[in-house]
This record gives C-alpha cells, structure tokens and sequence, in this order.
C-alpha cells in the first residue's frame, strides 16, 4: 500500500518543521511599528534554518495571532500571502499552511501560493476557547474544485488542541468516518495546546483503523522521545522543540534542528536496515 505522503516528500517518515510567523496586520498582537519587513525577515530566517539542517518540509503558520479566530480578517491572509511567497522563493522543500483555525483562509492562501500541504481541522464538533466550532468539509472541497487545484493535500487534525470534541462516537469510528466520507489521506493527533505530548496510545489507536491513511504527531515530539513516536506514527510535526530553549514563541535554534534530525535519520537507516 502507497503511504499517501510519498507523492510530496523524499523520506520515510518525515518531518515537518513549524515557521511561526509573527502576529499579522488584521491581528490583535500585530506590530505595526515594525511592519511586514520584520515579519518576513523572521519567517525568512526559520524556515532556511529548518531546511538547512535537513527537515524535511517546513509549514508556516500564523501562531502569533491570538486571541484566534474562526474567520481570519482579509488584511492577514493577503499579509500571510505575501510573506509566504517571498520565503517560498528559497525553498528547495515541501512547504505547507495554517492559518488558525479558518479552513476557508487557509486552503485560499494555500492555492496562491502553490503549497504542498495545508494543516486544519476540517471535520467535527468542538467547544473550544473561541466558542463552537463546526468547520465545513465541503465548502474546503469545493473551493480547491473551483479553483481546479486537486494536488493539495490536506492534514486533518481530529484530535485538535485547545477543544474538546462533542461527539459520542469513539475515536476509532471518527477515524474511520473521516477517511472514508470526508475523503482524507492524512490524518493529524495532537497534545492539549502546542508543544504538549499528544498521547501514543491514541495514534496506535486510530493507525489500527485507518491503515490506508497516513497518520502523524502533531504536537510535542522532542529529541527523546521521537524514536518512541516515529516506531508508529508516519511522521512528525515539530514546532516549539526546534526553537531556543524550546519555547514556542523563540526563534528557530540551529543546534536543536540539526540535533534532532540526526536521531531522525539514524533512526530512519535502523528502519532501512531491519527491512533487509
């Protein structure tokens, strides 16, 4: 069976690095005194130290706008449009979106900036910190079909941060329901907000029900324990370990990119080897 994530990345599973771009015009921590050079500049900086030091794609997210959203303000995605397309010029990797937590705007910014992959929760019920939420898988759908763009990928996130889900069904049977009726490839789990562990047992969990789909860790995959995460999950997306000190909100840290990595790739040749 072809792991869905072959088609946009050269490894086994890969790893995806988080480029936190700072707050953006639309948002209430915006900068306006420093303005879009600043955020560029910083996207600019993280996204090549992620892909110097051999991640392998790189996803750029607007973290920094809190309180979030359920609809992005038009100033933000034309600002996350243009800071995207700038960095995308020195790319030599996949890259991919999130705009938090706006399907619409994130599949939208995707589209024009041609990226591989875009990262949200598209399917579900939630009560979150910014009240209900309902996303519209279909509206997703037919935005990418009107726009004729049926090579983006979408990673939907079904064990989101910050909500709780309000539906009965188990786990399992979400998974299942989400793969088949809402037609995704690739499937996301999370810890309670970023950086926090998702749990393992809950990715052993939804793999052994979806084995056609790929499933990653979303959230809190540090040096030690990405061995433990990677022996299940296809992948993994790494924000806050990679930056200084590993708080979310640093830069990125050269030494910790490179670090993490290398357990990565020696972990990937013990894969290779055991396969022989």
């Amino acid at each position: 069976m072809t792991n869905p994530l072959q088609k946009i990345f050269k490894e086994v599973k890969p790893i995806i690095g988080m480029v936190h771009v700072p707050a953006l015009p639309g948002s209430y921590q915006y900068d306006a005194a420093k303005g879009m050079r600043a955020i560029r500049e910083k996207a600019r900086k993280d996204a090549l130290i992620m892909q110097e030091h051999g991640v392998d794609g790189v996803m750029f997210c607007n973290e920094y706008d809190r309180p979030y959203t359920f609809k992005i303000h038009p100033t933000s995605i034309a600002a996350m449009t243009d800071c995207i397309s700038r960095v995308a010029e020195e790319l030599t990797i996949p890259y991919g979106v999130n705009m938090l937590w706006d399907p619409i705007a994130t599949v939208s910014v995707a589209n024009a900036v041609d990226a591989h992959f875009v990262r949200e929760v598209f399917t579900g019920v939630y009560a979150s910190d910014m009240g209900l939420w309902q996303p519209d898988i279909h509206e997703v759908r037919k935005i990418l079909r009107d726009v004729g763009n049926d090579k983006l990928e979408l990673f939907a996130n079904i064990v989101p941060e910050f909500c709780g889900s309000l539906d009965v069904r188990p786990l399992k049977a979400v998974a299942r329901s989400v793969v088949t009726s809402s037609l995704f490839n690739v499937l996301l789990i999370s810890g309670l907000t970023a950086g926090m562990e998702a749990d393992l047992d809950i990715i052993c969990e939804v793999k052994s029900v979806v084995p056609e789909a790929a499933v990653l860790v979303n959230t809190g995959v540090r040096i030690n324990t990405v061995e433990k995460y990677l022996s299940v999950a296809d992948g993994g997306i790494v924000g806050t370990y990679f930056k200084k000190d590993g708080i979310t909100w640093n830069d990125a840290d050269p030494e910790r990119v490179k670090n993490f990595m290398q357990v990565v790739r020696d972990f990937r040749k013990k894969l290779a080897d055991s396969s022989r």
